[in-house]
């Protein structure tokens, strides 16, 4: 069985010049954006208080984003919020001047007209960017990797958005994409990853993303936690992961929870970027066969690599059979904690956390991050089963892992 590779951050530090980018007074911004759809609610942040005693730690709490926008996944902040952004940036607005109710108004629709906005996807960031177009007037199309399934593309395809899977990885649809919008009068790339030259949208999305942290930070407090003291987060191109880890470094700058970025094994760029220790972009490229379809980038993005390297503790590679174990640990918790429906990308932190608390061979990964019964541990479950064709968190249960443009018959037989 392949083991779970770890490396802690020991690369230099930069002027740390995109924290700003996650400042409270930018992620209030977003919030209060979200708020004003009419569609708008706080996602649970469910407390797992037996699993928390199994596993030797203080506290545990997973922010179920299988609620967000009836979307069953949180992508849709970031896409939505980065629309709002840029049509108020094209009509010489603040973003805070077009709530839900002017976007969507005759009057705006004259003034704006109506732009094609272009994104590549595994399937919930497609599906967030067209539900948003869709609700907003707006058009959109949606690329998605070889390997999709017929599942996610036709989510996508009910919001209103042209979509297709391509011959191609994640990266690679990234570029057709960004050349598609470049062709099109009014058309605009909207995605979560940076490069040289394509940066502010990148940032609003993260932004975006920050109300889910701002969330869970308030919700934490509710509950009587003063803050937390680790946090584990997902990566793909690492957009999330340096959203979340950029709030909480803004929110705690005396005392930051330990935070810990877990990537899919097959595409954890970010994680030979910590290996590599000199600071510099790894990237990892053709097919990256796991179930974590979320996850399955390998192209960091340039504003998140920074604030990462700068703030992370520790950065993991997780082979699928993790995310299989947080996936059917969740579903069926300890007696008395509520279920998690959560999926493949949703789960990989949670699996990762109970490997790090229960296997021996992790001990020292366990000491290292000071994981005991004193820890307040946040994670954020991103996804429900958004898959339902892949995602099965039963013991001894067939799944379908991807691998390129094939399909591979998995059995996960892992125990607690």
């Amino acid at each position: 069985m392949e083991t779970i590779k770890w490396a802690v951050n020991h690369m230099p530090k930069t002027e740390d010049a995109n924290l700003p980018v996650m400042a409270l007074s930018e992620v209030e911004k977003a919030r209060t954006f979200h708020e004003s759809f009419p569609q708008y609610s706080v996602t649970p942040l469910v407390k797992l208080n037996h699993m928390a005693e199994k596993l030797g730690l203080g506290s545990l709490y997973i922010k179920d984003e299988s609620y967000r926008f009836g979307l069953n996944a949180f992508k849709v902040l970031g896409g939505s919020f980065a629309m709002a952004r840029y049509i108020a940036q094209q009509t010489g607005k603040d973003v805070s001047e077009l709530p839900y109710n002017i976007l969507t108004s005759e009057a705006l629709k004259k003034e704006f007209g109506q732009a094609t906005f272009f994104t590549a996807t595994d399937g919930n960031h497609g599906r967030g960017v067209a539900w948003a177009a869709n609700k907003l007037g707006q058009k959109a199309v949606v690329l998605m990797p070889k390997g999709s399934t017929q599942t996610r593309l036709n989510n996508i395809r009910k919001e209103g958005a042209t979509a297709t899977i391509e011959e191609c990885n994640y990266d690679e649809c990234v570029r057709m994409a960004a050349d598609m919008a470049a062709r099109t009068e009014h058309g605009i790339i909207v995605q979560d990853t940076a490069w040289d030259g394509y940066e502010e949208i990148p940032a609003w999305i993260m932004q975006g993303y920050g109300t889910m942290a701002m969330e869970a930070d308030d919700q934490l407090h509710e509950d009587g936690c003063e803050a937390p003291t680790h946090v584990f987060i997902q990566a793909g191109v690492g957009s999330l992961a340096g959203a979340v880890q950029g709030y909480f470094a803004n929110r705690y700058p005396k005392t930051p929870p330990k935070v810990v970025v877990v990537e899919a094994e097959s595409a954890a760029c970010l994680y030979k970027g910590a290996v590599a220790g000199d600071g510099a972009i790894r990237i990892v490229d053709g097919d990256m066969p796991t179930i974590m379809a979320g996850l399955a980038c390998g192209e960091p993005n340039t504003i998140s690599w920074d604030i990462l390297k700068n703030h992370v503790d520790t950065f993991v590679a997780a082979p699928d059979w993790v995310a299989a174990k947080g996936m059917r640990m969740l579903a069926a918790p300890i007696k008395g904690d509520t279920p998690v429906t959560s999926g493949e990308s949703g789960a990989a932190p949670f699996g990762t956390l109970a490997c790090i608390m229960c296997m021996d061979e992790y001990q020292e990964l366990r000491e290292h991050l000071g994981l005991d019964e004193t820890s307040r541990v946040l994670l954020f479950s991103t996804e429900g089963d958004t898959d339902p064709a892949v995602t099965n968190p039963s013991y001894g249960t067939a799944m379908n892992v991807r691998s390129g443009n094939h399909f591979i018959h998995y059995v996960y037989q892992g125990g607690f």
